[in-house]
């Protein structure tokens, strides 16, 4: 029988309606990636003149910038959706007397940057390693660190042409922000009446000691997070990692969950028989929240977004979370 769930971080309804699954065209199968050609990808080590001067590189090496030698390298955007500056951001709607502007306009000031996750032509964090990815997001670290004037910092990962991604090297994207988006205001705002009610207790520390003490959205454990299938999952096979002692900020010192991220990645790759599309977020506490804690959400695109999602926000996914978590514990996370 369908489910309506609400999701405990953003209150957000989702239906789950897992006989849905069963309907033709349901799923999208993922096939396999096609290869780079390394003498047209921009990203390639040794291609730095192909791109805008860099803003920042990961050199272990040392060297100059735009020469090779670097692990991960960060650039403007060359199509940014924000340009440098601050913004004005107030409603025109929100106070005040007489007609209000009702077509108000202002420039999307903030930053837009790339963050180039490795020298070699790859498509997916996973062909990185552990190792690798575990820098690259280091780097995701410090850019939001390198931003923090901002009024929130979103830092994703789009993969393959259908989650987004215009190149197919593997990189994260930076989008400086001069405003906090209405659905991170509105975990904020859980996260603090939840610990007001609770004497001080973490939101998403709770549910997580839940979610592990419960077993069946479990994926994997490791030494500094969890990885879980959230109860409220949007899409199949919708993984959050959360660190293992909540923390409100990803670019403060600490757990990044980069070798789980990773094992996620190789799970997902297993019992999907190849890495679908995906999109990656990093969710961060914006300035002045401490009642808060990051996490990573991971999301494939096996299933098109239709006019009940668009329409109402309401998500409707056709695989259950406790099956999706099951058969990413039972595939082997591989190399």
């Amino acid at each position: 029988m369908p489910e309506l769930r609400i999701d405990p971080l953003s209150g957000l309804r989702v239906i789950v309606a897992a006989e849905r699954g069963d309907r033709p065209g349901a799923w999208l199968t993922p096939g396999p990636r096609p290869p780079i050609d390394p003498e047209t990808d921009p990203f390639r080590e040794g291609h730095e003149d192909r791109t805008p001067p860099e803003l920042y590189a990961l050199r272990p090496g040392g060297g100059g910038a735009d020469t090779p030698g670097w692990r991960v390298r960060v650039i403007p955007n060359l199509y940014p959706a924000l340009v440098a500056g601050r913004a004005d951001t107030s409603d025109p709607l929100a106070s005040g007397r007489g007609d209000p502007d009702l077509f108000a306009v202002r420039p999307a000031g903030g930053a837009h940057e790339v963050i180039v996750n490795a020298p070699e032509s790859v498509s997916s964090l996973h062909d990185i390693g552990p190792a690798g990815l575990g820098e690259a997001m280091g780097v995701w670290r410090e850019r939001i660190r390198a931003n923090a004037g901002s009024a929130y910092v979103h830092v994703i990962v789009n993969e393959g042409r259908e989650a987004g991604a215009s190149l197919p090297h593997t990189h994260a994207q930076v989008y400086a922000l001069p405003f906090v988006p209405a659905a991170v205001a509105r975990e904020r705002e859980r996260f603090t009446a939840y610990s007001d009610r609770t004497n001080g207790r973490n939101l998403l520390a709770d549910l997580l000691q839940e979610e592990v003490r419960r077993r069946e959205r479990l994926v994997a454990v490791d030494s500094e997070a969890v990885a879980i299938c959230p109860f409220a999952s949007q899409v199949p096979f919708h993984v959050q990692i959360v660190p293992r002692a909540p923390a409100a900020r990803f670019e403060d010192d600490g757990a990044l969950g980069a070798s789980l991220l990773h094992e996620v990645l190789g799970r997902l790759a297993t019992a999907l028989g190849g890495l679908p599309p995906l999109n990656l977020w990093v969710r961060t506490a914006p300035p002045g929240a401490e009642r808060f804690c990051w996490r990573i959400d991971l999301m494939p695109r096996l299933a098109q977004l239709a006019g009940l999602e668009l329409g109402t926000g309401v998500h409707l996914n056709v695989l259950a979370p406790e099956s999706a978590a099951g058969r990413l514990r039972e595939a082997e996370p591989g190399a």
